[in-house]
């Protein structure tokens, strides 16, 4: 019988966001965020070519993206409330970490297997700091996939996505469970 690391097994049968509205300062320090990333950079980078990089935003910067989700949505004619809906992240915002999918040439991945592999980086990043202790929330939005903000004011590449904003800080709520699905109903078992 293989080990089992029931703690592990624990944290990820129990992991539970915490919705980025109910967390506050302080957050995690440098030194604790670069566990963090460290983690999350163990995420399986399809063929070793590291698919991903992290942009960390905090302080001036989010009343700077703030400013620039205003400019861009007002330009998109996006309606006020998505507008604000948006701002609110980095209004409310303590530490942030923005994964940024940076998918390399490659003859032998493709480069949905390398988009795939910074949703996981996410998910990783969003893990690493629930288990460190944090309350912690992936999150994206219309901004996010508005090319004048991610260039502009994330400094990304014209080939670079962002995969997820991790929003990380104090729980202030513990919030309730929320459904899960049934595995009866999204699970297909084949044994011939």
């Amino acid at each position: 019988m293989p080990e089992r690391n029931q703690a592990a097994l624990d944290f990820l049968l129990t992991r539970r966001s915490r919705p980025a509205k109910t967390l506050a300062a302080p957050g995690p320090s440098r030194a604790e965020l670069e566990v963090i990333l460290t983690a999350a950079a163990r995420t399986p980078g399809h063929g070793k070519l590291g698919p991903w990089r992290f942009v960390v935003l905090e302080g001036a910067a989010f009343s700077r993206l703030a400013d620039l989700v205003r400019t861009r949505g007002a330009a998109l004619e996006k309606s006020e409330a998505d507008i604000a809906k948006s701002v609110k992240q980095f209004d409310d915002a303590v530490v942030c970490l923005a994964v940024v999918s940076s998918p390399k040439p490659s003859p032998k991945v493709p480069q949905i297997e390398q988009v795939y592999s910074a949703g996981a980086v996410c998910l990783a990043a969003l893990n690493a700091g629930l288990a460190s202790g944090w309350g912690a929330s992936w999150l994206t939005g219309w901004h996010c996939f508005d090319r004048g903000f991610v260039e502009g004011g994330l400094g990304l590449s014209p080939e670079e996505s962002i995969a997820g904003l991790i929003f990380y800080g104090t729980e202030q709520v513990t919030p309730p469970e929320r459904p899960r699905p049934e595995l009866k109903e999204i699970t297909t078992w084949i044994s011939d």
